[in-house]
């Protein structure tokens, strides 16, 4: 997967790293952990250092939420045995000892720093007694996340942990893991989550691993300055193979050409070959365009959807053409509820649902990807959605989402998740919907399908809704944000970036309105006026750090934009082989020189605003 390798990692490091599927990312992880060893070369490691990592098993058994976080603590843990083995024999000297040890590691604070732990991917008080076999799939996931955390490790591996989180529980992560200090390794899809958290990123690569330095933007800016610099290098030197080459072919058989000939084919042979540079994705699609397009597709009047008792009351909600809705929520909120509810009506308990005649919904949940035929392949699927196209057309098709070869015909039962969720996206669009209802679309995807599916989305003619904690997809995608809270729906006017601080603010007005028996401790029960006064004096205190990252941005992006302009001046082989440009040539490569220089400071800059912003919005 990769070979000849040389990688260091220091404490305090947060290293994001990123690669295609089976490049070799969780194989390294492997090796760290002593799973796997090298074929060749050395894996150092301090022999003291503790290591934690996130169990892909789904934990069971009696014991409670909290104490199976505490198990993280293996220190701890082994303290508490060694002190009641010690009481079992009586020993008030070794039990003395075994105490200042447990007060040395924070044992006395193990409790509440577990439960802080819950807290903050999402737990709620109530259920930190909960025995773990009553938690779902998901939650039992976010426990071995709180685990792994809970290790006061000086080595953190962590393979997607974002997977089974919703955006508040990811936002607090982020924080959590800046506060990090021992080496942390991190596998993500989620760009915004690598862009946080990371200071380094290592991609794999054509069996070798490159370390940027910087968070995923700036590692993908950098990738794409040395690509194209490769690409012009390659085009020079291919001009200059094929200029040798027409010497050789001219004159190798001349007696007095002969010995140049002969030279010029050595220099051939020794010249380092520059291989050209490509990023193609494996995925390239689009939505086709609606047959139809209706203005008004769906709307929900005075409408309430649950299950046996109402999630959510007082819908309404018109869905138009080109509308691009995200949706905001905690997990638990009712947000797939509201989705159902817009889709087929499944979860509508009162009021009505009008749909035009000519509305086609598109509707990606992740429940469908286990009602695929496990014994049918993907062309068999998409044959019987569109069963009068040729099979050449079927293939291009299916290769555009990543299958090819005879892989086609495989039962998709063995697939992985993101094959499966890639199969039926590819199923979805081929129906051409005028209404897309997405719920997690990004799951199991890798950040390359998470692009070309955001650039399809974008390039939709139609309308979109869209559940997703991926935040990039939602900034890329949407116009306008709902935010289900509270057993409502409502339109959240503030940044996406905002939303983690007010969510704050509602569960701090939630907070006084329980401390005083239901009412705040004015007297009054907080309504929408006084949360816009609380939204718009926060807005004021953070402008002048949000317009700080907003200013650095933009010029940051004229300064790309002009590097990329003159970057592809200079892939242009004519102005290298024309004497008289020499001077155009000398001052495009000193204004390369210049704007790099120039946005690497910036860069610089952004991150110092950036976290200024981040602590003014934590209230640091």
């Amino acid at each position: 997967m990769f070979e000849n390798v040389t990688l260091q990692v220091h404490a305090g490091q947060r290293l994001g790293l990123v690669g295609a599927n089976g490049s070799g990312k969780t194989s390294l992880f492997s090796m760290v952990l002593g799973q796997i060893e090298a074929e060749s070369g050395e894996l150092l490691q301090n022999s003291h250092d503790l290591i934690a990592h996130v169990s892909q098993e789904s934990p069971s058994g009696p014991g409670t939420a909290l104490n199976f976080v505490m198990d993280g603590d293996r220190e701890l843990r082994d303290t508490q045995r060694s002190i009641r083995a010690a009481k079992d024999c009586d020993a008030p000297d070794q039990i003395h000892a075994l105490f200042d040890k447990l007060e040395q590691i924070d044992g006395f604070t193990a409790e509440s720093r577990a439960a802080r732990l819950l807290h903050g991917l999402g737990f709620s008080e109530a259920e930190f007694h909960k025995p773990v076999r009553e938690f779902s799939g998901g939650w039992r996931m976010r426990l071995n996340l709180a685990q792994a955390l809970m290790c006061r490790s000086d080595i953190l591996l962590l393979d997607e942990p974002t997977n089974h989180l919703d955006l508040p529980a990811i936002l607090w992560l982020e924080r959590w893991l800046k506060r990090y200090p021992g080496i942390l390794l991190v596998v993500s899809h989620d760009r915004d989550f690598l862009d946080s958290v990371c200071m380094r990123i290592a991609h794999i690569e054509r069996q070798q691993i490159q370390v940027y330095n910087g968070n995923y933007s700036q590692f993908e800016s950098h990738r794409a300055e040395q690509l194209s610099q490769q690409q012009a290098m390659y085009k020079r030197q291919q001009k200059e193979i094929r200029h040798i080459q027409s010497y050789v072919d001219r004159f190798r058989y001349k007696a007095s050409k002969a010995r140049q000939a002969q030279s010029r084919l050595k220099m051939l042979d020794r010249m380092t070959r520059i291989a050209p540079a490509h990023v193609d994705s494996p995925f390239h699609f689009h939505f086709g365009e609606p047959e139809k397009q209706p203005h008004h597709l769906v709307q929900l009047e005075s409408a309430s959807a649950g299950y046996e008792h109402p999630v959510l009351s007082e819908i309404n909600l018109v869905i138009s053409a080109g509308d691009r809705l995200g949706l905001l929520g905690v997990n638990g909120a009712g947000k797939s509820t509201l989705v159902k509810a817009l889709a087929d009506g499944s979860t509508l308990l009162s009021g009505n649902r009008l749909v035009s005649k000519d509305t086609k919904v598109g509707y990606f949940a992740q429940h469908q990807l286990d009602l695929l035929d496990g014994d049918q392949s993907p062309m068999e699927h998409l044959r019987s959605r569109a069963p009068g196209d040729r099979e050449a057309e079927l293939r291009n098709y299916l290769g555009g989402f990543g299958f090819g070869g005879e892989r086609i015909f495989d039962p998709v039962a063995p697939f992985s998740g993101g094959e499966k969720a890639r199969l039926v996206l590819a199923l979805m669009i081929r129906q051409q919907p005028n209404l897309l209802l997405l719920d997690e679309p990004t799951n199991h995807l890798d950040l390359e399908m998470r692009q070309a599916l955001s650039r399809a989305l974008m390039e939709f003619s139609g309308a979109i809704v869209v559940i997703s904690h991926d935040r990039h997809l939602l900034r890329s995608v949407c116009d306008e944000l709902l935010v289900v809270h509270d057993g409502t729906v409502g339109t959240f006017d503030l940044d996406l970036d905002d939303y983690g601080e007010w969510l704050r603010d509602q569960r701090a007005l939630n907070g006084k309105e329980n401390a005083a028996g239901g009412t705040p401790a004015g007297g009054e029960r907080p309504g929408k006026k006084q949360q816009r006064q609380i939204e718009a004096e926060r807005r004021r205190k953070l402008k002048p750090f949000t317009d700080k990252v907003r200013d650095i941005e933009s010029r940051l992006e004229m300064k790309r934009t002009k590097l990329k302009t003159l970057e592809a001046d200079l892939a242009n082989p004519a102005i290298y082989s024309d004497p008289g440009r020499k001077h155009e040539l000398t001052g495009l490569i000193r204004d390369q020189a210049a704007l790099n220089s120039d946005i690497g400071t910036l860069e610089s800059e952004w991150l110092d605003a950036s976290e200024a912003l981040e602590l003014a919005r934590s209230g640091g």
